[in-house]
């Protein structure tokens, strides 16, 4: 007998971060739609089905901040039940750190607007992103 299972929805993540002379900022989109239309969030999306997790992360980072970037680390995988309101959604996230004074960004896609944030002084974050935020730091700062 064969088992049926439910579809699971895969996304990616990045977490674009810049050291400045005062800590550490992180790059973030106002999301355009729903879930979570207006609330601030990490760039990214759905992978798409025939298309490597990094090369998804890194479309979904240029789409809606204008940002390109060579190489992305990955940081982990997030899975909650729960975590996403269209259903079941497990994300892949990556991450690498630029040069804030350097990049250009542009909100486009999805993305009303793109903008830089202290780590100090996030906005209220859609889905699980502070979790992952929170993370991400101490990963790769103790720090924090």
């Amino acid at each position: 007998m064969t088992k049926k299972y439910k579809p699971i929805a895969l996304t990616v993540d990045a977490i674009i971060l810049s050291k400045t002379g005062n800590g550490i900022k992180i790059l973030l989109i106002k999301r355009k739609n729903q879930p979570f239309k207006d609330k601030w969030a990490i760039p990214g999306g759905f992978a798409d089905y025939d298309e490597e997790l990094e090369t998804a992360a890194k479309r979904e980072l240029e789409e809606e901040t204008g940002v390109k970037t060579p190489c992305l680390n990955q940081l982990y995988t997030f899975g909650k039940i729960n975590r996403d309101p269209r259903g079941r959604t497990v994300s892949v996230v990556y991450y690498a750190f630029v040069d804030e004074t350097g990049t250009k960004i542009k909100a486009g896609d999805d993305a009303k607007e793109a903008q830089w944030f202290d780590v100090g002084d996030l906005p209220e974050l859609a889905f699980d992103h502070e979790e992952i935020i929170d993370f991400a730091l101490k990963k790769n700062h103790p720090k924090y």
